[in-house]
């Protein structure tokens, strides 16, 4: 059984979440402007049942709701108490409500899109956001999840705008229909079998970010089998050796996963089925991308003598596969992981989150005083890299609110950070193996960066992304996993899930339009101000769950009660 390093649970918890927190208005019930009178308080339909759905499989329920009206003197808190006892007579009891009761112009942290109503809930509830979905009708609900390190789900009404659709994780068509996949996705990481194994080979054959989200499924099988072997290709070696659970690691490009490969060799594929033969392994669970075949790969175990084989493939396997496991479109890739290693009979240990991580040990010191932000300009792939003269700008306007900025990339990459970090920030360009930029990383207060593996680094050291996301991929499934983010870039451009390596448009319109006061506030809106440490001295970083609200928002009755009443803190945006 392997040790699993890091923050963990102080005991058993359930799988992925364990509270979903709810938009009020044009969520749970019908959007009546400012309402003061519950005798106007309608359900929306399917609410009640969808709501019992999960308080039967053991979620806590709660309220997140921006109550500007109440700023405006448009209602009192008393007629807000009325409006929320009918709300439970009508849907059940809610473990907390967390209201703002600002305006858009207070400057509060708790008025979605700002995090601090999540945040509040989840310390209610007695656990973290990382763990909460949050469930609404507007991209201010969304943005106020991500912000948060939550999971978000867009129900979408009349009002809701097309930007707003295409910029969320999720979608769902209706309350029931989030409901039934927040639970399907709950349970898909629940093996209905839970096994023991000698010899497990694992394979994730892609690049550093590919490895880097299959993390937390290598981690189940580890915490099932005796020994674990990592088959990984050499873009992936560096973030292989920073794997928790993994006791060996087999180097080897594979030309049906490489994306410039070489011809297919037979002496070359006689070496690795040697190779492969001589890990001995019981069993193989091989992880894939979803236009990824995992069947050659398979042919070639079979052929190693490994006697049982699990994957994910919508081809016909024959006899290459004893687990063929589905998974629908748009599940983020550590929780398609996650499921194919449940389906193969392997879970989480007891206490280990379903969040990135790396090996401590692994990791360089810091390299200075922490609380910089990172501007990694850079992707491995160019359809998903920022225009240079955006990042050049944002970080002269960063430097210009007082942050420091730190610009990082790779070896082939020193040109371009050289120009950006000449705007105002260090230039690390080409200076950092794999380790030393995580090493930087987990000092920064957030990091700015595109869809690439640095991403996934920051997620894996839970510090907070400024997300520069080209939409040729499902942000949904790629973007950072459970850490505190917020979005930019245009949604709904034209090269939207086109999976293009190369922009397939003049311009780069997905991105080009980015304004780098957006990246000064998304930095804000994460909690990050100039000369902050890494956590933004707010105790939010993933995985807390202490911390106090300081904003003036209302809560939970001030006795320490649950229903619809009033206590202390809030957090900013919404109605």
């Amino acid at each position: 059984m392997h040790p699993v390093p890091g923050p963990v649970l102080d005991g058993p918890a359930p799988a992925l979440y364990d509270a979903v927190l709810f938009d009020r208005d044009g969520t749970l019930v019908e959007d009546v402007p400012y309402n003061g009178d519950p005798d106007k308080v309608r359900p929306m339909p399917g609410a009640r049942a969808a709501l019992d759905r999960l308080r039967a499989a053991g979620l806590r329920l709660g309220v997140v709701t921006n109550q500007s009206g109440l700023a405006r003197g448009l209602f009192t808190e008393a007629d807000m108490r009325r409006v929320h006892a009918r709300v439970e007579e009508l849907l059940g009891p809610f473990d907390t409500w967390q209201v703002c009761p600002h305006d858009d112009g207070d400057g509060c942290g708790c008025r979605k899109p700002a995090p601090g109503l999540v945040r509040a809930a989840a310390r209610r509830l007695g656990t973290s956001p990382g763990r909460c979905v949050v469930v609404g009708d507007i991209g201010r609900d969304m943005t106020a999840a991500l912000a948060a390190g939550a999971t978000g789900v867009l129900v979408p009404t009349p009002v809701t705008r097309a930007e707003e659709v295409a910029a969320a994780p999720a979608v769902a068509r209706d309350l029931p229909a989030a409901v039934a996949e927040i639970l399907r996705r709950r349970a898909a990481v629940v093996p209905a079998a839970p096994r023991r194994a000698g010899t497990v080979l694992v394979a994730r054959p892609d690049s550093a970010g590919d490895l880097l989200v299959t993390g937390p499924a290598i981690r189940a099988v580890a915490a099932g089998a005796r020994r674990v072997v990592l088959l990984c290709g050499p873009r992936g070696r560096a973030a292989a050796d920073l794997l928790p659970g993994v006791d060996e690691v087999v180097e080897w490009p594979l030309p049906w996963i490489d994306p410039d490969p070489g011809p297919v060799d037979r002496e070359g594929m006689d070496t690795l089925l040697a190779r492969l033969a001589g890990v001995g392994a019981d069993e193989a669970v091989l992880f894939t991308s979803f236009h990824q075949s995992p069947l050659p790969l398979a042919l070639l175990l079979r052929m190693a003598g490994v006697r049982r084989i699990s994957a994910v493939s919508d081809d016909y396997p024959g006899s290459l596969l004893d687990v063929r496991h589905r998974v629908p479109p748009g599940v983020p890739e550590p929780e398609r992981a996650l499921s194919l290693a449940a389906a193969a009979g392997f879970a989480l240990p007891p206490g280990d989150e379903p969040a990135l991580r790396l090996r401590p040990e692994a990791l360089p010191p810091p390299p200075g005083p922490p609380g910089y932000v990172v501007v990694h300009p850079g992707a491995s792939v160019p359809a998903r890299a920022c225009p240079p003269r955006v990042h050049v700008d944002v970080v002269a306007a960063l430097t210009a609110a007082g942050h420091r900025v730190v610009v990082t990339g790779g070896p082939d990459q020193t040109g371009l950070t050289a120009r950006v970090a000449g705007a105002g920030g260090v230039d690390l360009g080409g200076r950092t193996s794999l380790a030393d930029l995580a090493a930087v990383i987990a000092a920064a207060g957030a990091v700015v960066v595109g869809n690439t593996g640095p991403a996934h680094l920051a997620a894996a050291l839970g510090v907070p992304v400024v997300s520069l996301f080209a939409p040729t991929v499902p942000f949904g499934q790629w973007g950072p996993y459970r850490v505190p983010t917020v979005r930019l870039g245009d949604a709904a451009a034209p090269c939207r899930d086109s999976r293009a390596a190369q922009c397939p448009l003049p311009g780069h319109p997905c991105l080009s339009g980015v304004d780098p006061a957006e990246v000064v506030d998304a930095v804000r809106l994460l909690g990050v101000t100039a000369g902050d440490r890494p956590d933004g001295g707010t105790g939010d970083r993933p995985g807390d769950t202490a911390g106090d609200r300081a904003d003036g928002g209302i809560g939970d009755h001030a006795d320490g009660g649950t229903g619809p009443g009033v206590g202390a803190g809030c957090g900013g945006g919404g109605r």
